[in-house]
């Protein structure tokens, strides 16, 4: 396997167009210089929203200004950083723009803190006398609903130009999980060196040499578990104290109530998936066992393939036709929007230096959709490109029909789209072959995304539900506590079939989710909605399809919940739940009754 390349040494057509924000640095350091200019379209207007309409619709009209340029200017920046985190110069430019944008908000915090200040009933009147303001209802509606939870004007100032402090243990983390984590080569079971990072050989079929990976990855997160501990737990203590100055009953109250969804439904999720799910992923370990003539089955055994054999190399070219063909069903208006990022260069697949691990999709305003995954050459990666470019088709459609502050859906529903995409595709490659192999093989490849979703992330999402439980009661959360958590978790979930190891404790270490609120979980969520509309669509066709669309183009102008009812999926309810873990099961079934033949 080749070494790892540095970015400069990466073919450009593996790499995205950063150009298409900012033809260069120049061209950014204008636009960075100017944001403070409109954010004093927005300030000048402070002290004046008691004296009509329309200077409210002037501060929301400079403040959707602002957000769609200076979004351009930090993904300028963030972009470059992901993809070579090891460039100081990215780092700087990265820090600049965050620095600017966290005193701009500061400044600019006025405006939702004299809005609700205002008498009882006048931003209802705002909203009779200024048409302009119908734009930004949806806005003004969430302001008034989280008027309950603020603190005073000078506090919520304070809070917003520390918004970049308070974020700081994710960027930690980050830097730290980036460029500090370093890997020596591991050797596989012929003896051949391998050069090894963060993402791979975890799924690779020579025994020795994802065992070799898997230790060698144990041993350096080893060195950084009390460091990731502190940063986690203090990221922990921050959303604790937040949810009690704002008189929420708890940090995951809180963070719901930024999802909009309530606790008996982030309760569902987790317990009916992690319940229910259970026995059947039991049965898939133990066939993985004996397929793969195992002794004993590791953790780092969950991921590796049961037919090694199969996973012929596919082109970039060849998986793009894939997932456009199995995007078709969703209409001309959609396929274009995937055909041009499969195309024109919104993709960066490179598997550089310094590059962030882990695939994800950055919608710039008014440019296009920044996809990061990492290449392999295995039809795997038809899933990903889908799951990625559904993030990207949703932010283009929402974008495209709303403003910019009503086009992203709360992040209960996020990851709805991509998980669509991922089915869909699949589904499309199983409806288009005979061959039993391939088909087994597709199946597996389908019960890998709910290994991502319903059982990686959504344990991660279980050890976050039991770290806010300690954390509420005033208990200090450190590694060792998180290494006891997340054995506990992974242990009560596969019942005794995967061994347990000092390694697999130390799981909880690899994701920057954690840092994002109540982000794992919702994976689970958004693959409930995906299985329900993604079965529907291949029943019904295109009805079902256009209806899905209507969906996207909604955007964040209706709650999550009104979304999954616009799709034709009740997520106040057990059912969708309980249906998909039925899916997961019967395809599992599937997989087992393969290999008796």
């Amino acid at each position: 396997m080749a070494q790892q390349l540095k970015r400069s040494e990466v073919p450009i057509e593996q790499t995205w167009n950063i150009n298409d924000i900012f033809a260069n640095k120049e061209e950014w350091e204008k636009e960075l210089a100017n944001l403070p200019n409109l954010a004093e379209n927005i300030i000048k207007n402070k002290g004046k929203l008691d004296q009509g309409a329309k200077y409210l619709l002037e501060c929301l009209e400079g403040a959707e200004n602002l957000q769609t340029r200076a979004r351009k200017v930090i993904s300028y920046a963030s972009l470059q950083l992901s993809s070579d985190g090891t460039n100081q110069e990215f780092q700087f430019m990265a820090g600049r723009a965050m620095s600017i944008m966290s005193e701009l908000m500061a400044q600019t915090s006025f405006v939702q803190n004299e809005a609700l200040a205002l008498p009882e009933g006048t931003l209802e009147n705002y909203l009779k006398e200024e048409e302009g303001l119908q734009e930004y209802r949806f806005t003004i509606q969430k302001w008034i609903e989280h008027k309950p939870y603020m603190l005073s004007a000078e506090t919520e100032m304070v809070l917003a130009s520390l918004s970049q402090v308070l974020g700081s243990m994710g960027e930690t983390y980050e830097r730290s999980r980036t460029n500090d984590l370093k890997f020596d080569s591991v050797l596989d079971s012929e003896g051949n060196a391998h050069p090894m990072s963060l993402a791979r050989h975890g799924a690779a079929a020579d025994l020795e040499l994802r065992r070799n990976a898997y230790a060698e990855l144990t041993k350096q997160l080893r060195r950084y578990n009390h460091t990731y501990g502190n940063t986690w737990g203090t990221e922990t203590k921050k959303n604790v104290i937040m949810a009690k100055l704002r008189g929420y009953p708890s940090a995951i109250d809180m963070l719901l109530h930024q999802q909009e969804v309530n606790i008996d439904i982030y309760n569902n999720i987790h317990d009916v998936i992690l319940t229910e799910l259970a026995p059947h992923w039991r049965r898939y370990a133990q066939l993985r066992k004996e397929v793969l003539n195992l002794d004993k089955m590791l953790y780092c055994d969950i991921e590796a393939p049961l037919d090694p054999e199969y996973t012929a190399p596919v082109t970039y070219e060849e998986v793009s036709d894939m997932v456009l063909n199995g995007l078709t069903v969703l209409g001309d208006e959609y396929s274009e929007i995937m055909r041009k990022g499969l195309t024109e260069r919104w993709i960066d697949r490179a598997d550089n230096i310094g590059k962030r691990t882990g695939a994800f999709c950055n919608t710039v305003p008014g440019v296009h959709p920044y996809i990061s995954l990492t290449w392999t050459a295995e039809m795997r990666n038809a899933l990903t490109i889908a799951h990625e470019l559904g993030h990207g088709g949703q932010g283009v459609l929402a974008q495209r029909y709303n403003k910019l502050t009503n086009s992203r859906p709360t992040m209960f529903f996020i990851e709805a789209p991509s998980t669509i995409n991922e089915l869909l595709v699949a589904n499309y490659i199983l409806d288009n072959t005979e061959d039993t192999r391939t088909k087994r093989w597709l199946v597996m490849q389908l019960l890998m995304t709910y290994h991502h979703n319903f059982v990686r992330h959504l344990i991660e999402g279980e050890v976050q539900r039991r770290t806010y439980a300690l954390a509420e009661k005033g208990q200090p959360i450190n590694a060792s506590i998180l290494n006891r958590i997340q054995g506990e978790i992974l242990d009560e979930f596969y019942g005794g079939e995967v061994v347990i190891d000092e390694g697999s404790k130390q799981v909880w270490m690899r994701q920057a989710h954690y840092y994002r609120g109540l982000y794992p979980y919702s994976y689970a969520a958004g693959l409930t909605v995906g299985t329900a509309v993604a079965r529907r669509i291949q029943a019904e066709g295109a009805p079902a399809a256009a209806q899905w669309i209507e969906v996207l183009k909604a955007g964040g102008t209706k709650k999550p919940l009104e979304l999954c009812q616009m799709a034709g999926v009740d997520m106040t309810s057990k059912q969708p739940i309980q249906e998909a873990v039925a899916y997961v099961g019967s395809l599992v079934d599937f997989v087992i009754d393969s290999y008796k033949k």
